[in-house]
């Protein structure tokens, strides 16, 4: 896992020199250029980097100690923030799978690209979500579908 993310952080840099602290993609440019792509798997890393540093601060409270408050209400209350905090780690935990998979598609050729239709994602979209792997008019189709069959 160190030397993972250790690697990680080396490529981060690498990027993050190649493709300029003030660089953003504009629609000027070639759809997924070399330079889309360094930006988009420069995002996509520091967002990687940035949730494991977050994990890495709730690992270390955990192993500090068990809560000891003496007052009841005060124990319920710190056992209800820790149970929100690690539901958020497990959905943290989920989202790096996500950017795993988008990094995956950067080195493939298939990032930028709806997974249905096949057609250009967007860049205002992948800058918000660099993680969206349809079209919103697909993700629109997929919610409306998922919803349907949900209340029959």
């Amino acid at each position: 896992m160190a030397t993972a993310a250790f690697a990680d952080y080396e490529k981060l840099a690498r990027i993050r020199a190649a493709v300029g602290a003030d660089y953003v993609p504009d629609d000027g440019e070639d759809y997924m250029s070399g330079r889309q792509l360094d930006y988009f798997r420069m995002l996509l890393l520091e967002w990687k980097r940035s949730i494991h540093t977050a994990a890495e601060h709730t690992l270390q409270s955990l192993q500090d100690g068990p809560i000891r408050e003496a007052d009841l209400n005060d124990r319920a209350s710190s056992e209800t923030d820790w149970g929100i905090e690690l539901r958020t780690r497990d959905r943290q935990r989920k989202l790096i799978a996500k950017i795993d998979s988008a990094l995956r598609r950067i080195d493939a050729g298939e990032y930028g690209f709806c997974e249905v239709t096949g057609d250009p994602i967007g860049l205002k979209r992948l800058i918000a979500r660099p993680v969206a792997t349809m079209t919103v008019e697909a993700q629109e189709a997929h919610e409306r579908r998922e919803k349907i069959s949900r209340d029959d």
